[in-house]
């Protein structure tokens, strides 16, 4: 029979892990005890190597929404003594707080939306999440288990529709709750700062204990809020291994606030805790978050990627068989053939037609006159037949004819004689004037023909830009397009962050988001319910976060990121009234040209 262990004896793997917690403990602590024995400017610079180190080996985000502090708080470059330099050590705690909080928002907010996406599909769009958009492992076993149930029982789509629901609720539910524990612990820090900010700055001898105390009690009811989740976890739970240990922050020791201040050493414990907790929060929600996400990109359309590496191993083979590696010259022929047919797409219609459109343009039009009818040839033919008429008229009425007698007039003389020579056709044809009649009407068609000739070749002159242009056309869309794509790529007009039409529609969205949550935790508010409305107020904040990310740019290009900039933390003050926080989203869409639509700014 195999002894069991002592209690008090580890297994190596259980020491190796606690050397490893001990290590960078006693570090910290050695370097600790090392600052508080050298002078205090050394100590300035020991804590600025202590604070450049931190921020190069951690996981530090940056972060864009300022803190609710006011703006002579002293920060890491406005070090001046003990005191500030303690306070700008506070100050980079409180930034990086902020910053991993949001961040860990940022990630649960962009699983929650998939997942809710999903949830509000159809049953067909259900069904093929579970089999074609969770892995060939699921794709597999959901297969096996779909084919088998079709054959014993009528109800396989939906025992597959119902698994596919419960899948995504459980993921929702425990998403939703992280993410109301993290929005609660960010509205009760920023509420803190901004109570505390003028204290901070006037007697920070005093409030820096009283905060690094409350930022301690934070930690510890978040810790409260995240412990029911263990119990809660159902028995035949979809998410894949076990929940990490419950999460358990290291608390201050008893401290009397109220009588001796704090020494440095304690000030840099505590400082030290906040960081020890913020990093045990970072890693009990990559977990978390991890076990409850979204499917990466490579998982969702594994079935587009294994064809896609299907087809380009077939295409591989294909290319490799008529390389010049395999003796084949086939692929120096298409490519010589492709060459050809490029050069000669480019010739018929880029180069011809454009240059069929310059002479055109500066040929055609000042030639015009030598065509297959000239003008003068016109002309010519119109005195002659004015000349005619003329002297019909005046032989004929035995009269003078006016200068400014036009052919028309003499036309209808000319026509009054004719039908009066055609009552006696063969006598008039003989001696009379109806010979000449005729003569007059034939010189009249040809002057009409003449001018219609004219006009025509005009018209098939300009018609030859016209068909030049049609010719061009090809490469004249091939050239929009490929302008469209580059334009889309300079301005990377995608979701919030771009400069285009779609990256302004959702800024505007975002600005409804945070308008929709400022009535909402009035509403809560009103209706008493304090623990809604702050986790409301969290994810506010978080909002306001992201809308100050993404309008900075832009808002910077039209000279108005001050003014945007002064709205956006007006709109994060708790104790802002809500009637003027509205009217600073509508003064947002209606007034900015980075949050306008494009139809508006024309």
């Amino acid at each position: 029979m195999d002894s069991q262990p002592p209690a008090n004896e580890s297994s190596p793997s259980t020491a190796l892990s606690n050397v490893g917690e001990l290590v960078p403990f006693y570090s910290s602590y050695l370097w600790n005890r090392l600052a508080s024995l050298l002078p205090t400017s050394n100590s300035i610079f020991l804590g600025k190597i202590s604070n450049l180190y931190r921020q190069t080996v951690s996981r530090k985000r940056s972060i864009s929404f300022p803190l609710p502090l006011p703006s002579e708080f002293p920060n890491s470059s406005t070090i001046t003594s003990n005191v500030s330099a303690d306070t700008a050590r506070i100050h980079g705690v409180l930034e990086e707080i902020m910053a991993d909080v949001l961040s860990n928002l940022h990630d649960i907010q962009k699983s929650l939306d998939f997942w809710r996406s999903r949830a509000e599909g159809s049953n067909a769009r259900k069904a093929y999440f579970m089999i074609f958009e969770r892995g060939p492992t699921a794709f597999v076993n959901e297969s096996t288990k779909f084919v088998s149930k079709s054959l014993s029982e009528d109800s396989a789509m939906q025992h597959l529709c119902q698994s596919s629901s419960s899948h995504m609720t459980e993921r929702m539910r425990v998403l939703v709750e992280l993410r109301s524990a993290l929005a609660s612990f960010l509205a009760q820090l920023y509420v803190e700062l901004d109570k505390r900010g003028e204290d901070l700055v006037k007697n920070p001898e005093k409030s820096l204990p009283s905060l690094l105390a409350v930022i301690n009690g934070l930690f510890s009811n978040l810790e409260g809020s995240f412990s029911h989740l263990h119990a809660e976890r159902e028995c035949d739970s979809s998410v894949d291994g076990s929940y990490p240990m419950p999460l358990v922050f290291d608390r201050l020791p008893e401290v009397n606030e109220e009588g001796s201040q704090w020494t440095d050493c304690e000030l840099t414990d505590a400082i030290n805790l906040a960081h020890k907790n913020l990093e045990k929060l970072n890693s009990y929600l990559s977990v978390m978050v991890g076990k409850h996400r979204k499917p990466r990109r490579m998982t969702l359309y594994w079935v587009r990627y294994t064809c896609g590496a299907v087809g380009l191993s077939v295409f591989s083979i294909w290319l490799l068989r008529h390389s010049s590696l395999m003796g084949s010259s086939d692929i120096e022929n298409w490519v010589h053939d492709a060459k050809e047919a490029t050069m000669s797409f480019f010739s018929d219609h880029v180069e011809q037609p454009l240059l069929s459109i310059r002479d055109e343009l500066f040929d055609t039009f000042r030639k015009r006159h030598k065509g297959v009818m000239e003008t003068e040839e016109v002309q010519l033919t119109q005195d002659s037949l004015h000349r005619m008429l003329r002297n019909f008229c005046e032989q004929a009425t035995r009269e003078k004819v006016p200068d400014n007698a036009s052919d028309q007039e003499m036309l209808e003389v000319v026509m009054n004689r004719y039908e009066k020579e055609l009552v006696h056709p063969i006598h008039n044809l003989l001696s009379g004037e109806l010979a000449r009649g005729l003569l007059i009407q034939v010189q009249k068609l040809k002057l009409d023909i003449e001018t219609a000739m004219l006009e025509l070749d005009q018209i098939l002159r300009a018609n030859e830009i016209n068909f030049a242009i049609l010719a061009a056309l090809p490469a004249f869309f091939l050239s929009i397009v490929m302008l469209t794509v580059l334009r889309t790529w300079l301005k990377k007009d995608s979701k919030a962050q771009g400069r285009g039409r779609i990256a302004r529609i959702h800024r505007r969205l975002l600005v409804v988001e945070i308008e929709k949550r400022i009535m909402q935790y009035q509403s809560y508010i009103e209706q008493g319910r304090d623990k809604d409305a702050e986790t409301v107020f969290g994810l506010l904040i978080y909002s306001l976060e992201r809308l100050y990310r993404v309008v900075e740019k832009p808002a910077r290009a039209t000279d108005e990121w001050d003014l945007v900039k002064q709205d956006l933390i007006e709109l994060g003050r708790p104790q802002q009234q809500t009637s003027y926080k509205l009217t600073v989203t509508q003064r947002l869409v209606t007034v900015y040209d980075c949050l306008l639509p494009t139809l508006k700014r024309q």
